[in-house]
C-alpha cells in the first residue's frame, strides 16, 4: 500500500513539474489583452488612475500590442532579421508606449512608472533567467 500512495505522489509531483514548465519546452507569447492586463493591474494598484483613464490607456496599449505583434511577424517571416533592424523596429514600439503613458499620467507618476515599475516588470536577466546568447 506504502509502495502505491509513493508512486501515486511522485506521478503527482511529476505532473506539476512538467505543467509548470510549461510542457513540451516552448513558450506561449502572451497575447496583446494578457500583456495590457499586467500592466493595468501595475498601473492600478499603484497610482488608482479613474476609470476612464484606464479604459484610454488599456485601449491604446491594446492597439500598440498588436501591431507590435503584427510587425513582429511580418519581420521574422522573411527569416531572422538583423538584430539592429529588429530592435530598431521595436523600440519604435517603446517608444510610443512611453507617449501613451506620458499623455495618461503625471509627470511624478511617470517617472515612477519608468524608474520602479516597469523595470520590474522586465524578464530576470540574472542566473537561470531568461537570456541567451552564447554560452
Amino acid at each position: 500500500m506504502k509502495r502505491i500512495s509513493l508512486m501515486i505522489i511522485a506521478g503527482l509531483a511529476f505532473g506539476l513539474v512538467t505543467n509548470a514548465q510549461g510542457g513540451g519546452g516552448g513558450f506561449a507569447r502572451r497575447t496583446p489583452e494578457e500583456r495590457v492586463a499586467v500592466i493595468h493591474a501595475k498601473i492600478d494598484s499603484a497610482f488608482k488612475l479613474d476609470a476612464k483613464k484606464m479604459a484610454t490607456l488599456d485601449t491604446a496599449l491594446v492597439a500598440l500590442n498588436r501591431a507590435q505583434d503584427k510587425k513582429r511577424e511580418e519581420l521574422m517571416a522573411g527569416g531572422q532579421p538583423d538584430r539592429e533592424t529588429f530592435m530598431a523596429e521595436m523600440k519604435k514600439f517603446s517608444d510610443a508606449q512611453d507617449e501613451i503613458m506620458k499623455a495618461v499620467l503625471s509627470a511624478d507618476q511617470y517617472t515612477i512608472w519608468k524608474e520602479q515599475i516597469q523595470p520590474s516588470m522586465r524578464p530576470s536577466r540574472g542566473p537561470g533567467g531568461g537570456g541567451g546568447g552564447n554560452r
